[in-house]
């Protein structure tokens, strides 16, 4: 997994001659890989100190000296569920990213962990993504909030929080709608179903705001989680088609200038394909220290 980009950096730690050539072409493909030209120089002038230093230096050393300038920048949140109230996630995200899909996979998730799962399908814009959620539901066994197509999203929310406290349940995975808003809109709408949730009880620990952002999208997956942590202080990163990332810098990047730590990643097709998110592997195959 995660092949392409660290392949390419571990054959270019492993030629011999280190010029200036070298160290440009080094540079730029950092800098293409969606690093960013501040750590791209950074962690290019760290590499060229070592190369040319006495010290007997190996592939590996060049990749670990990478991973060591990346390792600060990125984190793991991660989130336990108790049984004081439920817990609402709120899943965000842009069109296309697979945000309903992962939705069912935390679902699939959480009971594999033996919790009730509620899911509110409070993007109302759009027909298809309240069918979709529908059918995840029927599949996985819970329940579903919904309401006709068009409706107000705040008023779904209620809905799935005050029944969720009624039965009892764990979780409550909240879809949202995948339009590209603007930012007002966007602050608007999600100040809206803020004030929704906090008012019927929901305390700060049992309200966790996710984006759901494409592995493969690279510079626009920064653009994404800069408008929406504008718009609302997100908690943590959910990452789908984590297997054929091919820019991993972009990640690197949202960590560097935004602090918002990676909690999931969905790895395939299947319900079971959700997976915490782990630092050691995302770093060790972005610089090429695993196959």
């Amino acid at each position: 997994m995660l092949k392409g980009f660290g392949a390419k950096l571990k054959a270019l730690f492993g030629m011999s001659s280190f010029d200036e050539q070298y160290f440009e072409t080094l540079e730029d493909f950092l800098i293409e890989g969606d690093l960013g030209a501040k750590l791209a120089m950074d962690v290019s002038d760290a590499v060229r100190k070592l190369a040319k230093s006495a010290k007997s230096k190996t592939q590996r050393d060049l990749q670990l000296l990478v991973k060591s300038h990346l390792e600060d920048k990125v984190s793991v949140f991660s989130h336990e569920l108790d049984e004081k109230m439920p817990t609402v996630f709120l899943i965000l995200g842009v069109n296309g990213v697979g945000k309903t899909t992962s939705i069912a996979k935390l679902a699939n998730y959480y009971q594999r962990q033996g919790k009730q799962v509620l899911l509110a399908a409070a993007d109302t814009f759009r027909a298809a993504a309240i069918d979709q959620l529908e059918v995840h539901a029927q599949r996985l066994g819970c329940r579903i909030v919904k309401q006709k197509n068009g409706s107000d999203p705040g008023s779904v929310v209620f809905d799935a929080i005050t029944s969720a406290q009624a039965k009892k349940e764990d979780l409550i995975l909240v879809d949202t709608a995948g339009r590209m808003h603007n930012k007002e809109n966007l602050l608007r709408e999600l100040s809206k179903i803020d004030k929704i949730v906090k008012g019927r009880g929901i305390d700060d620990a049992h309200y966790k705001k996710f984006l759901v952002i494409d592995s493969t999208t690279g510079q626009n997956g920064i653009s994404q989680a800069e408008l929406f942590n504008q718009a609302v202080a997100l908690d943590a990163l959910i990452l789908t088609k984590y297997d054929s990332l091919a820019k991993g810098g972009a990640l690197v990047q949202i960590g560097e200038k935004l602090h918002i730590p990676i909690a999931y990643v969905g790895t395939g097709e299947t319900y079971a394909d959700m997976h915490p998110f782990d630092k050691d592997e995302f770093l060790d195959t972005l610089v090429g220290l695993t196959d």
